[in-house]
């Protein structure tokens, strides 16, 4: 088993920054991709960003430009810098991690952490 927890969720105006980070604990080495979901009330969650463990990232459409994903290995932990922040990315964040892919389907999940932009 795989626990994943979040922090660094908060409220900031739009035009702003927040960073979300995401531990990993337990059975890690059974890992090898790590991203983010988002869920906006009601809509259905959304990928928003995914990273391999040897560094290969993608991301959604809407937040290319503006949001980075990254990793340490070392400390299974991974990133996401949110940057130019719209009231849109308003969302409940969640880290996802699984052995083969997070794009078809999530193996684990985080606990989820809020993000708030203000217009």
């Amino acid at each position: 088993q795989v626990q994943l927890v979040e922090s660094g969720g908060g409220l900031v105006q739009a035009g702003g920054s927040l960073r979300l980070s995401c531990v990993a604990s337990g059975s890690t080495f059974s890992i090898n991709v790590m991203g983010w979901y988002r869920q906006a009330p009601g809509k259905q969650r959304e990928l928003v960003a995914g990273i391999t463990r040897g560094g290969v990232t993608n991301y959604a459409d809407s937040v290319k430009g503006r949001f980075t994903i990254s990793g340490d290995n070392a400390k299974n932990t991974v990133y996401l810098q949110m940057n130019s922040l719209k009231p849109e990315d308003t969302a409940v964040y969640y880290c996802a991690a699984d052995p083969w892919s997070i794009v078809t389907g999530v193996t684990y999940w985080g606990q989820g952490t809020q993000v708030t932009v203000s217009s």
